[in-house]
């Protein structure tokens, strides 16, 4: 059992600090970014979707990533919930969850929860409904219009329009084709390139932490090379993830009615759940959590967790109204989901607050 929760540090090394240093040259902390990283006349930053620290030092004591043993790298922090939605939202605005409003995988917005990775409701698609640029208003990588090399399907997504909208989209197929659409932007004068791989979080999803895993840690290690080879020489690139995953398995607890009743909606995701209390229950719903999931979870209200600033220091009106009323955090490597409404069997996920989930790596190599 993990006695305590990782808090995001927000005012150092943290994911959401990488673009402010790299566009801005606004090193928020000191010393978790190498100088000539930052002096580098060409940067390239490459988000591993699922690559927690504690995983990748597993994967480098296997001897599975011999290109990115090369790199200099360090351990930061990634932001809360440790989902992909608000951590690349932070990544690309430079702005912490509480600023930005992307709070969670599955976010109340009015009588609705958005999906925020797939921008659905229980209605189908909410681009018309729920338009991205107002949801998630700050700019992304502060107006500058990179090239972003991520893949196709994504382009035109409602959540690709929230933490990407106004970059030139270049869309792969395949990652075979990443370092190509990479080093032809340099070519064409780009100084700075964002890429995003998702292939390793939707392994860690569907077989878990095991061969399959390293397996694709080893083509992430072989893809760094081929970047690597083929970029210009003085070009950096920066490698990070954000967030780790835990094992999970078949290790669900099932939502008791005596606690699902007090609640009008949930929201979150399975290792960090909002339950959205119905009117004058929360005080009786916080003693339920408390006295059924003490053992797995973490119980705070929505105040605890604003106080602690598990959202930042800065949390606008509009994405306070987004949270929930309690929330309830894994800190066990088990998942929490209604009755009857277990969805998809996940071996690996991910959303808590534990050292596996909330920190990840961040390596920089510097092509001579």
């Amino acid at each position: 059992m993990i006695d305590k929760p990782v808090i995001p540090d927000y005012a150092g090394a943290c994911i959401s600090n990488i673009i402010p240093a790299i566009l801005e040259h606004e090193v928020i902390g000191e010393g978790w970014i190498p100088d000539e990283i930052l002096k580098a006349k060409k940067v390239i930053l490459l988000l591993i979707d699922g690559l927690g620290f504690e995983q990748f030092e597993n994967s480098e004591e296997k001897g599975l990533v011999p290109n990115l043993t090369t790199f200099s790298k360090r351990r930061i922090h990634t932001v809360a919930p440790t989902t992909t939605a608000t951590a690349l939202t932070s990544l690309t605005t430079g702005k912490s969850p509480g600023e930005h409003g992307v709070v969670g995988y599955k976010i109340r917005t009015g009588n609705q929860i958005l999906n925020a990775l797939r921008w659905t409701t229980g209605h189908g698609s909410a681009v018309n409904e729920i338009n991205p640029a107002s949801f998630q208003p700050v700019e992304p990588f502060f107006g500058s219009a990179p090239p972003i090399v991520s893949p196709a399907q994504f382009h035109e997504s409602g959540f690709s329009s929230a933490h990407l909208r106004g970059g030139d989209y270049l869309g792969y197929w395949l990652p075979s084709s990443m370092p190509v659409l990479i080093n032809d932007s340099l070519n064409s004068g780009a100084n700075f390139v964002y890429s995003y791989y998702d292939g390793l979080d939707k392994v860690g999803h569907i077989h878990g932490i095991n061969d399959f895993y390293d397996a694709e840690v080893r083509f992430i290690d072989d893809l760094v090379g081929k970047i690597l080879a083929c970029v210009p020489n003085g070009t950096a690139l920066i490698v990070t993830a954000d967030h780790g995953l835990v094992d999970v398995d078949d290790s669900l607890v099932t939502l008791e009615t005596a606690a699902t009743d007090l609640a009008t909606a949930l929201s979150g995701e399975a290792r960090f759940l909002w339950f959205h209390s119905k009117r004058g229950a929360e005080a009786e719903l916080v003693e339920i959590l408390e006295q059924l999931y003490s053992q797995n979870g973490w119980i705070r209200t929505r105040d605890q967790v604003l106080d602690e600033g598990w959202f930042g220091k800065q949390v606008s009106t509009i994405a306070n109204s987004r949270l929930g009323d309690v929330a309830l955090v894994a800190r066990n490597p088990v998942a929490f989901v209604p009755a009857g409404k277990e969805g998809p069997k996940l071996k690996a996920r991910h959303g808590s607050l534990t050292p596996a989930e909330s920190y990840v790596p961040l390596m920089t190599m510097l092509k001579a």
